[in-house]
């Protein structure tokens, strides 16, 4: 197991979704943030901010952002509930469904729906204002290391 595993590991269980996002380069950037919902279920959001607009005239999120959001929502969900602690490593991320998000906050939901030894997927929802009315579907598969 890596030391930044570890750290990871350190701050799941200390539920500190602040550090666990900083530990983490590209989410830091993006803005991304992690909570819990309700429910108790792990809910990803990414507030709006005027740099990640890609299309100005409508204006609308950039959509490499959306995919990258949603990415980090799926490693980050997975680390949060593996019982391993070795990184899990992408093999393929694949958009399912992706329309022009307005400029204001996405929200994303993700949930481990295979999950064996070696291989796990994990299907990732996002949304704008109305969960039933989704910005993009999104579906990632990772190897898993003992």
């Amino acid at each position: 197991m890596s030391d930044f595993m570890e750290k990871l590991a350190a701050l799941r269980d200390a539920k500190d979704f602040t550090a666990l996002i900083d530990a983490i380069p590209y989410a830091r950037l993006m803005g991304v943030e992690m909570l819990e919902d309700e429910a108790g279920e792990l809910l990803f959001q990414l507030p709006f901010a005027e740099r990640n607009v890609g299309n100005t005239v409508l204006p609308a999120l950039h959509g490499g952002l959306i995919g990258g959001f949603l990415e980090n929502a799926a490693l980050l969900h997975l680390i949060w509930h593996r019982e391993s602690l070795e990184a899990p490593k992408i093999v393929d991320f694949s958009l399912d469904y992706l329309r022009s998000g307005r400029p204001q906050t996405l929200f994303a939901h993700c949930e481990i729906t295979k999950q064996g030894k070696r291989v796990a997927h994990v299907l990732i929802e996002a949304w704008q204002e109305d969960r039933r009315k989704p910005v993009a579907v999104a579906r990632a598969h990772f190897l898993l290391t003992q």
